[in-house]
């Protein structure tokens, strides 16, 4: 009988690392922000600030970026990284939108 207290702690803690790993899968598997999605096409989002439309904002400066933005979540040399602005999916560092705040 004492065999199988181990065991259950044992398959309980293969199973909830299983879970874990299952949910840094799952995070890194997140979509992309899609330019013609209505929210990110609300914001001015594009995928490369080298195609922002300075006519549509005049507030854009060449060095903004979402790897510089406040909201950006990723680190500054990840290609892609999370924003709370579009839940559930990333956006691309070399991106911008009209949210861009400047990192403290």
């Amino acid at each position: 009988m004492n065999q199988s207290v181990p065991r259950r702690v044992f398959l309980l803690t293969l199973a909830s690392s299983g879970a874990v790993l299952a949910t840094g899968a799952q995070a890194q598997a997140q979509a992309q922000v899609d330019e013609k999605d209505p929210k990110a096409a609300g914001l001015g989002y594009v995928a490369n600030a080298k195609r922002v439309d300075v006519k549509k904002h005049p507030k854009f400066a060449v060095s903004q970026n979402c790897a510089n933005c406040a909201l950006y979540q990723g680190k500054p040399a990840d290609k892609v990284g999370g924003c709370p602005l579009f839940a559930g999916k990333q956006v691309a560092s070399a991106g911008w939108c009209s949210a861009w705040a400047k990192k403290a």
